[in-house]
């Protein structure tokens, strides 16, 4: 019975904390305009987004971005509360219930905040303007890079401090990767990465990551990881908690301090699931992260298209969820049916994950 409130009081308080601290945040993100100065997306090619700048013309340049501080601030201060707490009072129910394990969850967390501030960075120079070096945000090469580099700091540290060599197939099999799981870890990083760009309409992202980690919740409680469950748990209410505000219409957008946060966190939290925790974590990444995969892969398959066939287009937009609403589909129906079908996608990987 511990476990279970272990893992479900964090989420609880985070969802709470998240809920108390976000008019304070939303005052600030509006009272400073925190916001693109000026509308208008470039695509990886270097032309004009047409279509995705004629569907959002108007939201860029009115919403504020850095809403997902929600969730890493909210994430932050209900950990250090219980780690207090933990340490400071005597009584043995606190003990059980801290989490903060170097073990389990020191480097997701720490991953966390690293994603966040240099998130948070990018955010501030994209809203700052002007005509500086970096203005516009950091280009995506440089947030690449930094992606990259924070995977492979921490690939290293699992194979060189944990001994990981090995990704856990279905049925007991392993693949032995020896050293080359350092430069895996780093482009499944990157690769989950770049699906952050599903955060492109309101209540799209939070509803899809809820979801993802909700379902590494479940698996690492099933592999006795209960302290990674609660930090899943931890982050799945500051979610929600952001979710709250951000369906439509959106109060403020994710952007790149909770994307970014969110993506590196989640590949770290599947390695941890996988040989580590006994189970087969980073065989069911691609499909709990599926929303993550295909908006990346369409996004991949546009680019080879449009050069391979002189700049014709296969979807009217991409990543995909623009081409829906290049369709004709309201935003709320395609962020209805992403989460319908991330939970499908989250429950079909919890299941392979405890079957097998």
């Amino acid at each position: 019975m511990i476990d279970i409130v272990k893992v479900l009081l964090p989420a609880i308080l985070s969802f709470i904390v998240g809920i108390a601290i976000t008019p304070a945040i939303t005052s600030y993100l509006y009272k400073n305009k925190m916001w693109k100065k000026k509308s208008g997306k470039t695509a990886i090619g270097g032309t004009q987004a047409s279509v995705f700048n004629e569907l959002h013309k108007d939201k860029e340049v009115n919403t504020p971005r850095m809403g997902g501080s929600v969730i890493w601030i909210s994430a932050c201060l209900v950990g250090s509360i219980i780690w207090i707490l933990s340490h400071t009072l005597p009584f043995d129910f606190l003990v059980k219930l801290e989490f903060i394990s170097r073990d389990q969850t020191w480097i997701p967390f720490a991953a966390l905040l690293i994603g966040a501030l240099v998130g948070l960075i990018d955010d501030i120079l994209e809203i700052k303007g002007g005509g500086g070096r970096l203005a516009g945000g950091l280009s995506l090469k440089k947030r690449l890079l930094v992606v990259g580099a924070i995977g492979f700091a921490v690939s290293t540290w699992f194979f060189f401090k944990l001994d990981v060599t090995t990704i856990s197939l279905p049925l007991g099999n392993v693949i032995n990767l020896g050293w080359f799981i350092i430069p895996i870890f780093s482009m499944i990083t990157i690769g989950i990465y770049a699906g952050g760009v599903i955060d492109g309409i309101d209540g799209l992202a939070g509803g899809v990551f809820a979801s993802m980690f909700g379902a590494y919740g479940i698996i690492a409680y099933y592999m006795d990881q209960f302290n990674l469950a609660a930090f899943c748990g931890l982050i799945v209410g500051g979610i929600l908690a952001f979710l709250w505000f951000n369906i439509p219409p959106a109060r403020f957008y994710m952007s790149e301090t909770g994307s970014m946060a969110l993506t590196i966190t989640l590949v770290i939290i599947a390695f941890m699931t996988d040989s580590i925790g006994g189970g087969i974590g980073i065989f069911v990444l691609p499909i709990i992260a599926f929303p993550l995969v295909i908006t990346v892969l369409t996004i991949i398959i546009q680019m080879i298209y449009k050069k391979a066939t002189g700049g014709k287009k296969i979807f009217h937009s991409t990543p995909i969820h623009h081409h829906f609403e290049a369709l004709g589909w309201p935003n709320y129906k395609v962020t209805m049916r992403y989460w319908i079908v991330s939970m499908i996608c989250s429950v079909t990987g919890v299941i392979i994950a405890l079957a097998f």
